[in-house]
Order: structure tokens, then sequence, then C-alpha cells
């Protein structure tokens, strides 16, 4: 079902049928019936509050760890990117950063402020939002382990403000309040050397690009690592490095990712997971978990 919407009223970018494959960082993915970028938050409320109630919704940030199917998604999507980025200190070391924000850019400004704790985000290449709805993690950092309280939004623009103690937080997991997004989250930093976190983020992201196919169409990390072992090795121990179909592969530098190799598609991609799951169960008993979330139609 198409929204029934009162676009003059709006301020965002308004696009139908939009291939959602531009805004992918596996660049797959068929079309989305209605995509939108809101100005800010509060154009953002006024469009949830002339949404359809059972118009299917989904929060798109950097396109980052996330499989669009080829028949693409029958619904709307909210595009974060470029829209939901302000920022601010609400103290000496508690930051408020909007849901669109980059991750990088988080560890960026708290290192201009000469604070520590969140280097790990240069590592994750999605927004705020995105990490935050995953607890996404990188060289030994957390997402969870920084906030001090979020504020959500549902379908219908009321927006809450809520506690870590409110969600379920697991290994690139969480549960919270059913129907709510993540607006917005204060992070608590700590007091550090300037020079050392800017130092350590160049670091982090160096050791990225050398180990990480940074420079080829991927979601990033698409299998959880099982516990005290990982998803790598598991899939290198198998045989599977270098593993093609059609235009996916598992990468050759870094074996739990897979890429485009320039002509895949939503259905190479996964149909390849399912075989690395399917070698590596039989070869070592453990089933792969991903990380990647999927959405839309298969045809």
């Amino acid at each position: 079902m198409m929204p029934a919407l009162n676009q003059q009223s709006l301020r965002g970018e308004m696009r139908f049928d939009e291939p959602l494959s531009r805004h992918t960082t596996w660049r797959v993915g068929g079309p989305v019936s209605c995509f939108y970028r809101p100005a800010d938050r509060e154009d953002l409320v006024r469009f949830l509050h002339q949404l359809d109630s059972d118009e299917p919704l989904f929060w798109l940030g950097l396109g980052s760890n996330l499989l669009v199917r080829d028949g693409g998604f029958k619904g709307t999507v909210i595009a974060t990117k470029g829209s939901l980025v302000a920022s601010e200190w609400r103290s000496d070391r508690l930051l408020y950063a909007e849901s669109g924000i980059a991750c990088a850019k988080v560890a960026r400004i708290a290192a201009r402020a000469g604070l520590c704790g969140v280097e790990f985000l240069a590592g994750i290449p999605g927004t705020l939002g995105g990490a935050l709805a995953m607890n996404a993690g990188a060289f030994g950092g957390e997402t969870w382990e920084r906030v001090v309280r979020v504020e959500t939004i549902d379908r219908f623009g009321e927006v809450r403000s809520r506690l870590p103690e409110d969600f379920e937080i697991a290994y690139r997991q969480v549960r919270g309040p059913s129907g709510e997004w993540f607006l917005a989250a204060e992070l608590e930093m700590e007091a550090g050397d300037v020079d050392a976190a800017q130092r350590r983020i160049r670091q982090l992201l160096e050791r990225r690009a050398a180990t990480q196919p940074t420079s080829q169409p991927s979601c990033g990390s698409v299998f959880r690592n099982p516990p005290g072992d990982f998803a790598a090795r598991l899939i290198e121990a198998a045989g599977l490095k270098g593993r093609r179909l059609g235009g996916a592969q598992v990468s050759e530098k870094h074996a739990n990712f897979i890429i485009n190799t320039g002509d895949a598609t939503a259905r190479d991609i996964e149909m390849l997971i399912a075989e690395v799951q399917r070698e590596v169960a039989a070869q070592s008993g453990i089933e792969l978990t991903t990380e990647v979330h999927r959405i839309g139609d298969s045809s």
C-alpha cells in the first residue's frame, strides 16, 4: 500500500520505486515503494503522523549489515543518512548524537574533545542508529558500553526517553520495546589524551584496511563469532575462502566478508551465505548465525 501523504507539508526528500541498490553497501537490492529522507527530526515526526498505521516500515542508515532482496521492499524506507546528524555536548563527558550520524564521526568528535572510550566506533561502517540496534562492536569495544540514555520514536511520531535497563543487550543483538526505533543517544566518554585518541583511531582504520576488503562492496561481517571461536577461522578451515557463486564471493582477504565482485544479485549473496553455513556445519558441527538483516521479497 502506498502511503497517503500531504507532501506539501513535508520538507524532506521523497522518492517512489527507488532502487535500494543505490543505498546499500553491498550495492544490491530491488526498489522500495516509498523512500523518505526527513529534513530533520521535526519533519520526521510530521511524516510519521501522516503514515498509514499498517504501512510496512524500515529504517535505513548507511546500508551496511543489510541485504535487500531482489524483489525489493513493498513499504516505506526512512533514510537517516545525511538527515538525523545533530550532535552536542550535554556535559563535559556526555555527547548527545542523533541516529543518522556516522559511527566514525562520533569517534572523531570525541577525539577532538580530548575524550576516550569510543575509538572502536571508527571501525564500524554504519550509523549510530544501526550500532544501537545491534550493539555493534569492533576491536574489543561495544556500543552499549557507552550508552547512558536513548531517545526512541514510534511509527506515530511519539518520542520517548529510555534507559539501558529498558533493553535486553547481548552480543550483536538488542531487544527493546516493540515498534520503536532509535532516534538519538547520550554516550559517556572518559578523560584522555586527544593526540593519543586520534592516533588510536588512525591505527584502527589502518588495521581495518589491512585486514578487511574495505575497497570492495560488502555488508561488513556476515556471521557472528561463535563462543570461543571466530567465524572467519571456521570458514577458512572449511576451504571456503574465495568460494564464488554468481557475482558473490567469500573474500580472499577476510573470510567473514562476502563481496560483490561487480554483478552480484541479492540471490547470489543469500545462496552463498547458505552454502557457507552448510559446509561449516558439516565440517565443524558449528552452526554459524548471520549478523546480516534481510528484508524484501526474493522475486
